[in-house]
């Protein structure tokens, strides 16, 4: 069944509304027309089945039969703080997050983060990388769409984290204390936040200011991972330790 993300401003009592560019995929590309069913998603975990009531050049509205809530989604929420890399390797690391079962992505503007952006620039890359992790979402049938936050300082970061969630650090200086044995000595803590430097990793003074901030350095054991490859490797382990995968 053809599935459609909108927004939870598009769906009022029995009727939803669908407009922008899916209303052409919807009538010209999977030819559909009124009495058809679809399922639309307002990308916080909800379902509704949808009977087509109505197809304009700029709208397409629906009577919602069903709504029922996802369980595809993981249970344990999982923040990415991802130091901002070059090129289009945040592109990528959403993709494959967002295919995990991530929930937000921090971009965040460390010491050795080659790319500088001011406000502007921030703003409309934020508005692509949300983007970015819809189709990715589409693409893997997730119900809910991770949410990508706009550029963050490390001033900022403290006040993203809540009370209670538990932060990790994957750190080549790191050699003690490995990812396996503090996930082992770990119940399930409902948010896990995990820092990712950029390429270079992080400065000395960031990893202290973190753990200072409830972080825990770990090691991932021998080989060095690049940054757009470290964060969905985490999240995996991560996700696979508490059965929300495989």
């Amino acid at each position: 069944m053809a599935r459609f993300f909108v927004e939870p401003r598009q769906i009022k009592e029995d009727t939803a509304v669908v407009y922008g560019p899916d209303v052409k995929h919807i009538s010209k590309v999977l030819r559909m027309d009124v009495g058809e069913i679809l399922t639309l998603l307002d990308g916080s975990g909800t379902l509704y089945r949808a009977e087509i009531s109505e197809i304009s050049k700029e709208e397409i509205r629906c009577r919602i039969l069903q709504r029922e809530q996802s369980s595809s989604e993981p249970r344990l929420k999982v923040t990415l703080v991802q130091g901002l890399p070059k090129g289009d390797k945040m592109e990528t690391i959403i993709q494959k997050c967002t295919e995990l079962g991530i929930d937000q992505i921090i971009p965040l503007a460390a010491e050795r983060s080659v790319v500088k952006l001011d406000a502007k620039k921030s703003a409309e890359r934020q508005e692509r990388w949300q983007r970015v992790a819809m189709e990715a979402a589409k693409q893997c049938r997730r119900s809910a769409v991770p949410r990508i936050h706009k550029l963050c300082r490390w001033e900022e970061l403290a006040e993203k984290i809540p009370l209670g969630a538990r932060g990790l650090i994957p750190w080549e200086d790191e050699k003690k204390q490995s990812l396996k044995q503090v996930l082992e000595g770990m119940e399930h803590p409902g948010e896990v936040y995990i820092l990712i430097g950029p390429e270079g990793g992080l400065e000395v003074q960031e990893v202290a200011r973190a753990c200072a901030q409830g972080f825990r350095p770990v090691t991932l054991g021998p080989r060095i991972l690049r940054t757009e490859t470290a964060g969905p490797a985490v999240l995996t382990m991560v996700l696979y330790h508490f059965g929300e995968l495989g």
